[in-house]
């Protein structure tokens, strides 16, 4: 399997994981994916979703954007702020895995609306689908109770 440009990812985090002092097995546990996958993660040979980076970053006490940045998901110069909401989206436990992708395409439309989309946020669309309008991606959104209702 040849490697995949994800930069000095696979390096990067397995000195971490070094510096944590964690073993493969015990990070692939901690971070809820196989040690098979996190090994290839580490050796180049897989390049992760943004939700693994997370949850490994999580499991790492490391900052999730910078494993993105090394992944090439992100660019260095992205703005924090849409960075960070996006991660605390994300990270949020009391939203299951739908309502976050719904949400995110309703952020990422209000943004392109107001001029804040850019080449690299159309890139990621294309990956996650994102790319359409809110009003269509909450009619499309599962039911959700409001607790304070």
């Amino acid at each position: 399997m040849a490697s995949l440009n994800v930069g000095n990812l696979g390096e990067y985090l397995r000195e971490q994981r070094r510096n944590a002092q964690l073993s493969l097995r015990q990070l692939a546990d901690a971070a809820g994916v196989s040690n098979p996958y996190l090994s290839q993660i580490e050796r180049g040979l897989r390049k992760p979703s943004a939700e693994v980076l997370q949850q490994v970053a999580k499991a790492l006490r490391i900052s999730a954007e910078t494993l993105y940045v090394r992944a090439g998901i992100l660019d260095a110069e992205r703005d924090r702020d849409d960075v960070e909401t996006r991660a605390v989206i994300l990270a949020d436990p009391s939203l299951n895995e739908r309502q976050k992708q719904v949400l995110l395409q309703v952020y990422e439309s209000f943004r392109k609306e107001n001029g804040f989309g850019t080449d690299a946020d159309a890139d990621a669309d294309a990956g996650t689908g994102a790319g359409v309008d809110a009003d269509a991606a909450v009619d499309g959104a599962e039911t959700v109770k409001n607790p304070h209702s």
